[in-house]
């Protein structure tokens, strides 16, 4: 199989360990198995849970205890429907692995996150691209994914809320692309590792898997939960799309870890705690960006509706690599370029790390988009 490089993980394998000031981040920041064992009531108790486990692989496709916990995220799925990955990052490729085969055509959002796009390519499906553009506040435009559609189109790509944009889709919107993939029988996969951090109401939208009977989401520990270093993330769909699922994910999962499992458990029990603490930062650090970006006369954005991200547009003549590079020379702060999304000309920004890193960074980019203008 040949791949593309995957741009975004390549920048962040290279530079992510040599800034000072990391705005290029997209987890909420993480919590300390402290804190967590916290939120969850645990101190006491921990240690007597791990001391009983017997290191074997565990339950196969998940304990059922995990996938109870996640299932309860969802309107109308069981723990039937749930499947434990290697975080959101293995639900996508296996589900691309298992339903796209060479020739097929597939329908990715872009920008999104690579997966969605290069892995279909790598296998030979035919790929065609449904650009996000900022006039749309970074929606798709459905009259275009209309026209786009085939009869033999098998899979439709989408990730809500979006990455790098923090653009939202709405349920209305979400149920209108749910009846284009129906009118050609397609199946529906949507990323949806960033629910749970809208910046409204509960911070949670409808999930496709909710919503179609061909409709799968991902997601995954990472980012609204804060828990990156657990590794677990899970498949949501019909059972026999799990069925096929399971047959590939033999070949590079067996299982996930049963520590790893727990903790997850631990987490999904009493996310209140670990959610309310992750919307108090996304929307607070947002509103710090939003007042930044109003005396920066370089920058101009679509303001995010959920997510962690953002994409800033620069009036700068120098490409996004450079841009970066340079700042993180100069100013050892860090943002993610958007060549590495193809995205030319625009920056991601993470917002949701410490605020006082936050506050600090944005206020060495200033100084360097001032340095910058003049010279």
């Amino acid at each position: 199989m040949d791949i593309r490089p995957f741009g975004v993980e390549m920048w962040m394998n290279e530079f992510e360990t040599k800034c000072e000031l990391n705005l290029a981040e997209t987890c909420v920041e993480s919590i300390t198995l402290g804190e967590l064992f916290e939120m969850a009531g645990q101190h006491n108790s921990i240690l007597n849970d791990l001391s009983a486990m017997k290191m074997t692989y565990g339950a196969i496709e998940g304990s059922d205890r995990l996938r109870d916990a996640i299932s309860s995220l969802y309107e109308k799925q069981t723990r039937d429907n749930i499947l434990t990955t290697h975080g959101t990052i293995g639900a996508n490729s296996l589900v691309h692995q298992t339903l796209v085969a060479r020739g097929d055509h597939v329908i990715s959002v872009i920008p999104t996150y690579q997966q969605h796009y290069s892995i279909p390519e790598s296998i030979g499906a035919d790929i065609e691209l449904l650009h996000l553009r900022p006039e749309n506040a970074f929606l798709p435009d459905l009259d275009a994914l209309r026209a786009m559609v085939r009869p033999d189109t098998r899979l439709i790509a989408i990730n809500n809320p979006n990455n790098p944009t923090g653009a939202l889709m709405d349920r209305a919107m979400l149920e209108q692309i749910v009846e284009i993939a129906r009118s050609v029988d397609a199946w529906l996969l949507c990323d949806e590792v960033y629910r749970g951090t809208d910046q409204t109401g509960d911070g949670f939208t409808a999930a496709v898997a909710d919503l179609y009977e061909k409709g799968i989401s991902t997601a995954g520990m990472s980012k609204a939960y804060s828990l990156a270093g657990l590794r677990v993330g899970w498949i949501a769909g019909p059972k026999d799309m799990l069925h096929d699922v399971m047959i590939h994910r033999d070949y590079n999962t067996i299982s996930v870890g049963q520590v790893d499992e727990l903790l997850a458990s631990f987490a999904l029990e009493n996310r209140d705690k670990i959610l309310a603490r992750a919307q108090r930062i996304t929307r607070e650090n947002l509103r710090i960006v939003e007042d930044w970006i109003e005396n920066e006369p370089l920058i101009s954005w679509v303001p995010p509706k959920s997510g962690t991200t953002a994409l800033l547009k620069y009036d700068l003549p120098m490409s996004s690599r450079d841009l970066c590079i340079t700042l993180l020379k100069e100013e050892g702060v860090m943002l993610t370029p958007g060549s590495a999304m193809d995205m030319e000309g625009w920056l991601r920004l993470g917002y949701t790390n410490p605020t006082a890193d936050l506050k600090a960074g944005l206020a060495k980019f200033s100084g360097f988009l001032a340095r910058h203008s003049s010279s």
